[in-house]
């Protein structure tokens, strides 16, 4: 299992984060289900406008592979490039360890 931190420093604008989120829900989300991994993704977000994305995958492979497809995938129509930055950073990582913590399950809940 493998994780993946990107990063996209702050602040950033309202007009900034509507047009990361169109991007995300239009573009990128589609690009990467046409690969046919499995991808678990959290995205953070603080008030000024901040975030880091957290995917988790199988393989390392299926990072590099939605890494690609993203780049790969062209803007559509009216999204400006400008207000779309891409991240100041990627970092990769094997997952060493998962915890599940649920106090109510070891109660009998």
């Amino acid at each position: 299992m493998y994780a993946q931190l990107t990063y996209f420093d702050g602040p950033r604008t309202a007009q900034q984060l509507a047009a990361a989120d169109f991007a995300a829900t239009e573009r990128i989300l589609p690009a990467v289900s046409k690969l046919g991994h499995s991808l678990r993704v959290y995205l953070l977000r603080r008030s000024d406008g901040s975030e880091v994305v957290v995917s988790i995958a199988d393989s390392e492979q299926a990072l590099l592979d939605a890494q690609k497809a993203i780049m790969g995938a062209g803007l559509l129509p009216g999204e400006d490039p400008a207000l779309l930055p891409g991240p100041d950073r990627i970092e990769l990582y094997p997952v060493s360890d998962v915890h599940d913590i649920n106090p109510a399950s070891e109660k009998g809940n």
